[in-house]
């Protein structure tokens, strides 16, 4: 199945690619994951001075393309022939890698959660995706963005909006604007303290349940009512309070609370 049809939108303008490209942290001899790579366009701009590029491609007759290209045109280039969703990052890229992607839209979520399994072994997190979804990631308690996403990508990185890019940088012009998003690891969980990242976001996931209704509220789906109340005590929150106003350091307290 091609690409295409799984929603990706080829970045091809030469001129946006060249300014991402120099946007990148593009040190010598560091290892570099590229999920969709496409027809090469950010791996050749990727490749070189020493570094290892593993370029991930699931779409096979592009993935014949890549390769090619790494034996005629590039060295330390692996191109590897996967769906990135399947892919373990922590035994893909060695210690420490850097990750770049044009992510196909429906997908952009759990490619994520999928690349922040391995945080101890990234160093930072560059993607082309939706404008809109970039906004959630960057957003802060208080703002209508703010949801899961946003915890879980600041709970890992600091994550920036680096710049917009129109829709007709990209072969099909898709019907939104697009941005890339930088995100330095680590974020805030290097100060929290959490002895089990996927309990702790399954928490946070399950506040944001509804997000019309009190944190009391969806908390009752399943935690004891008297075990709440006691809980939002001691982590000094509001019981009227909804997860959207909470940081994730107020998480973290509620969390531990109910823990206790």
């Amino acid at each position: 199945m091609s690409r295409q049809r799984l929603g990706q939108h080829f970045l091809y303008s030469a001129s946006w690619l060249d300014r991402i490209a120099r946007t990148l942290p593009l040190h010598t001899a560091e290892t570099w994951i590229e999920i969709g790579a496409g027809h090469g366009e950010m791996t050749s701009r990727l490749e070189g001075d020493d570094r290892r590029v593993i370029a991930i491609e699931m779409d096979p007759p592009l993935a014949v393309g890549l390769r090619k290209r790494a034996a005629a045109e590039w060295t330390g280039v692996e191109v590897m022939e996967s769906d990135a969703l399947t892919v373990g990052f922590a035994n893909l890229g060695g210690p420490q890698f850097r990750v770049y992607g044009n992510l196909p839209y429906y997908i952009t979520s759990p490619l994520i959660r999928r690349v922040f399994q391995a945080a101890d072994y990234v160093r930072s997190l560059h993607i082309v995706i939706q404008k809109e979804v970039a906004e959630r990631i960057v957003a802060t308690p208080g703002h209508r963005a703010y949801g899961f996403l946003s915890t879980l990508c600041q709970f890992y990185s600091r994550p920036k909006i680096a710049f917009s890019i129109p829709p007709g940088a990209f072969r099909p012009p898709p019907l939104v604007a697009s941005a890339l998003v930088e995100m330095q690891v680590p974020g805030a969980r290097k100060d929290l303290g959490i002895a089990d990242d996927a309990e702790f976001l399954e928490f946070i996931q399950r506040c944001f349940g509804q997000k019309r209704k009190t944190l009391r509220n969806n908390l009752r789906t399943f935690v004891d009512p008297a075990s709440i109340e006691a809980a939002l005590e001691v982590a000094r929150i509001d019981p009227g309070a909804r997860a959207e106003e909470l940081p994730i350091a107020a998480f973290a307290r509620l969390h531990a609370a109910l823990n206790a």
